[in-house]
C-alpha cells in the first residue's frame, strides 16, 4: 500500500492544520547507528536547501516591526569631588593627588609607644637619606658630628624602663648593633619640625647650604609617608574600629554629600557611600581654597556598538558559540545572586544590549539627563533610566547607583559616582594584630595581642613577647631581692590548701569589660581595663598594671592626661573581629609611589575562654 500523500498547497495545509502528521520540529537529534561518534559530532550539511528549510523551521525568516539603533544622543550632567571631611573634623578641599583610599586611612606612622621609642627600621633609613645628603658638598667628619648629635643610645639591660627591648633578643641585638654607630634621623626630623635648623650644634652651624638640605629632607619624609597633618584629623573612629569620612560634590542647587559610616575592610568603592539627605552642604573654613567650579553638562552623538563577549549565544543556530566561556563549570549557590544573572544574561541575551560609550574622569559624578535612539526605520525613541522612582520602592531595581540614607520617600538618585580609587594595594605583613573575642564564662572581651611592634620596627607573636617580658621583669625582682633591695614577706603555709582570688592570664591578653553608657541605666559599653602582673615573690600589693603594646588598644594611654577607651558593645559580636594594621603601598595614575600605615577590620572565628578564675580552692606552694 502506497501511504504516499500529495500536498499541493503546503502554507494552506499547515495553516488549517490539515494534516496533523506535518510538524514544525525545533530539536535536531542525531542518530549514530555505529559506535564511532565522530561522524555524528559533525553535523555534516550536503544540501543548501535543507540548510534554509532548517532555517525557516526554526522562525529565522519571521521578521518583527523594530530597527536597530543606528544613531543615538546623550546629554550628560557631570561634577566632581571638591570637599573632603574625615569623621567631623575640619572641611578639607580635595584633591586627587593621592587615591581616596589613602587619603582616608592615613594614620601617623608610630615612632612612640609611650615612653619607649620605636620604628628603629624607619629612623635608620631617615638617617641613611641624611647622610647621603651630606656626604658629597660638606666635610667627611661632619657625618661622625651628626651621629654624635642624633644617635642610638644602648638601654641598661638591668633597668626596668628597658624591658621592651632587652626582653627580646633580636631587638636588644639590632640596637646594640646600631648604637652610637648609626644616626637616628628622625630625631633630626622633630628637631627641624620644631623650627630649628639643621645645622644647629655643627661646626657648620648657619650655613644656607646645609639648613636647604633640612627643608628638602623633611619634604622627602612626608612625601615618601602619607600622613595627616594634625594626629587627631583622620578618620579612623576608635570606639567603631572602622573609618568614617564625607566627600561632597556641586550639584544643581546645592552639594551632593556622600557619607561612609562603615569602611574598614580596605577596598573602597561607591558601595560604601551613601547620600545623605539632611545635609545639603559641608561648611569650610574661610581660608580653604576650593578647586573651580567642576559641573560641566555635554550632549554628545554616537552610533551605538553591540555589545559582544566570549561565550555568547548567536543568533543563526547553525554557528557555534566561542567555547573559551564554560558555563556549564559555574557553580553558584543559592545565594549567589550576581552570579546567576551573569549566567541568565549570558546564555538567553544575544544581540539584545547596545553600547553608548562616555568617557568619565576619576572622581566625576555624571548623571544622564536624556538619551534620544533613532532606529533604521527613522523613529526617535526617548530612553528612560530603569531605576527611576522612589530610593525606597521595593520593585525598583537598578545597579552602581547611591543609595539615599533614611526612609523619606526621596526620589532615587541615579547618578554614577567613579572614585578616585586604585585597583590593586601591595599590603605588607602585620605590625600589629589583635584579636577581640567574647569570653562568656569571665563576662567579658578580651583584646589579645597577637602580633605586637617591637621596638625594632618588626613584629613578634604577642604570646612570646609577654612570656619573654614577664621574665624580664622576674629576673630585675630576684636581682632586687638578692640584693636585699626587697625582702619577700614570709608566709608560712600550715594547711595543705589555700584560698586564691584570681589567677592570671597571659600578658597579651588586655581585658573589657561592661560598663553603663554615660547617662543611661541599661546601655552598655566596652571599657578597656587591666590586669596585674603577679611575678612570684612580689610583695603583696606591689603588682603593676599591664599595658597594652599595640597602638589599636592603647588608644587614650599616650595622651596627657590619660583618657579611658571605650568600644561600643555592639562592634564586637558573638564571632569577634581582627584587627590588624600594615604598611601599605601603591601607585597612581600620574606614576606616584604612595606610602601609608592603615588599619584593617575583618570577622573573628568565634568565642574563646581565657581561663580567668575567681574564689578557687588550691594546694599550698611552699617557698623553697
Amino acid at each position: 500500500m502506497n501511504n504516499y500523500v500529495a500536498v499541493n498547497n503546503i502554507t494552506e495545509v499547515l495553516t488549517k492544520k490539515l494534516l496533523p502528521t506535518i510538524t514544525l520540529w525545533n530539536r535536531l537529534e542525531a542518530r549514530p547507528r555505529a559506535d564511532d561518534f565522530d561522524r555524528a559530532l559533525k553535523a555534516e550539511v550536503r544540501d543548501p536547501l535543507w540548510m534554509l528549510t532548517k532555517q525557516w523551521q526554526l522562525g529565522e525568516f519571521r521578521g518583527d516591526d523594530a530597527g536597530s539603533p543606528a544613531f543615538a544622543k546623550i546629554q550628560m550632567a557631570t561634577t566632581r569631588l571638591t570637599k573632603y571631611q574625615a569623621d567631623g573634623m575640619q572641611v578639607q578641599a580635595y584633591d586627587d593627588k593621592v587615591p581616596l583610599e589613602a587619603k582616608v586611612e592615613q594614620k601617623k606612622v608610630p615612632f612612640k609607644l609611650g615612653a619607649q621609642e620605636i620604628s628603629l627600621d624607619i629612623r635608620l633609613m631617615m638617617g641613611r637619606h641624611w647622610l647621603k645628603l651630606i656626604q658629597s658638598d660638606f666635610p667627611a667628619a661632619l657625618r661622625s658630628e651628626y651621629i654624635g648629635l642624633y644617635p642610638f643610645i644602648l638601654p641598661d639591660p638591668d633597668e626596668k624602663a628597658s624591658g621592651r627591648i632587652t626582653a627580646h633578643r633580636e631587638a636588644w641585638q639590632q640596637f646594640a648593633a646600631v648604637a652610637e654607630r648609626s644616626m637616628d634621623g628622625y630625631a633630626l626630623y622633630t628637631h627641624l619640625k620644631e623650627g630649628n635648623a639643621a645645622s644647629d650644634g655643627t661646626t657648620q652651624a648657619g650655613d644656607a647650604a646645609l639648613d636647604a638640605l633640612g627643608d628638602r629632607f623633611t619634604t622627602w619624609f612626608e612625601e615618601f609617608f602619607l600622613q595627616p597633618e594634625d594626629e587627631n584629623n583622620n578618620a579612623w573612629l576608635p570606639p567603631r574600629m572602622e573609618y568614617q569620612f564625607s566627600v561632597s560634590a556641586p550639584d544643581e542647587t546645592d552639594e551632593k554629600v556622600m557619607v561612609a559610616d562603615e569602611y574598614y575592610h580596605g577596598h573602597l568603592d561607591w558601595y560604601n557611600l551613601d547620600i545623605d539627605p539632611n545635609k545639603l552642604t559641608l561648611e569650610t573654613e574661610p581660608e580653604v581654597v576650593l578647586p573651580p567650579d567642576p559641573r560641566t553638562r555635554d550632549t554628545n552623538s554616537f552610533f551605538p556598538t553591540t555589545i559582544s563577549f566570549d561565550g555568547m549565544p548567536h543568533t543563526r543556530w547553525w554557528r557555534f558559540e566561542d567555547g573559551q566561556t564554560n558555563f556549564g563549570d559555574i557553580d553558584p549557590d543559592t545565594t549567589d545572586l550576581n552570579k546567576l544573572l551573569f549566567i541568565e544574561f549570558g546564555l538567553i541575551y544575544a544581540n539584545d544590549w547596545f553600547l553608548v560609550p562616555f568617557t568619565l574622569p576619576a572622581g566625576s559624578i555624571s548623571n544622564v539627563k536624556g538619551l534620544s535612539v533613532t532606529n533604521v526605520f527613522g523613529e526617535k525613541i526617548w530612553v528612560e533610566p530603569a531605576g527611576k522612582g522612589l530610593d525606597d520602592a521595593w520593585k525598583r531595581w537598578n545597579m552602581y547607583s547611591l543609595n539615599t540614607k533614611g526612609n523619606q520617600q526621596e526620589p532615587a538618585d541615579n547618578s554614577l559616582l567613579v572614585l578616585p580609587t586604585v585597583e590593586k594595594i601591595l599590603e605588607g605583613k602585620p605590625l600589629e594584630e589583635i584579636l577581640f573575642i567574647r569570653d562568656e564564662i569571665a563576662n567579658m572581651v578580651w583584646a589579645i595581642e597577637k602580633k605586637i611592634p617591637l621596638p625594632s620596627g618588626t613584629g613578634k607573636h604577642g604570646g612570646e613577647a609577654a612570656f619573654e617580658l614577664h621574665k624580664f621583669y622576674q629576673k630585675i625582682l630576684n636581682q632586687e631581692i638578692g640584693d636585699g633591695i626587697i625582702v619577700p614577706e614570709d608566709i608560712e603555709f600550715k594547711a595543705n590548701i589555700r584560698y586564691q582570688i584570681m589567677n592570671t592570664v597571659p600578658e597579651n591578653w588586655i581585658p573589657f569589660i561592661p560598663v553603663h553608657v554615660e547617662g543611661s541605666s541599661r546601655e552598655i559599653q566596652l571599657q578597656r581595663a587591666s590586669m596585674p602582673r603577679i611575678l612570684e615573690n612580689d610583695a603583696p600589693g606591689n603588682a603593676q598594671k599591664i599595658k597594652p603594646r599595640t597602638q589599636l588598644v592603647r588608644e587614650g594611654l599616650d595622651k596627657d592626661p590619660v583618657e579611658a577607651y571605650f568600644i561600643h558593645e555592639e562592634e564586637i559580636p558573638r564571632a569577634g573581629i581582627r584587627a590588624y594594621q600594615t604598611y601599605q603601598r601603591t601607585r597612581w595614575y600620574n606614576g606616584k609611589v604612595v606610602n601609608w600605615f592603615g588599619a584593617r577590620k575583618q570577622t573573628g572565628r568565634g568565642e574563646g575562654h581565657s581561663g580567668l578564675a575567681f574564689d578557687q580552692i588550691v594546694p599550698t606552694k611552699k617557698r623553697s
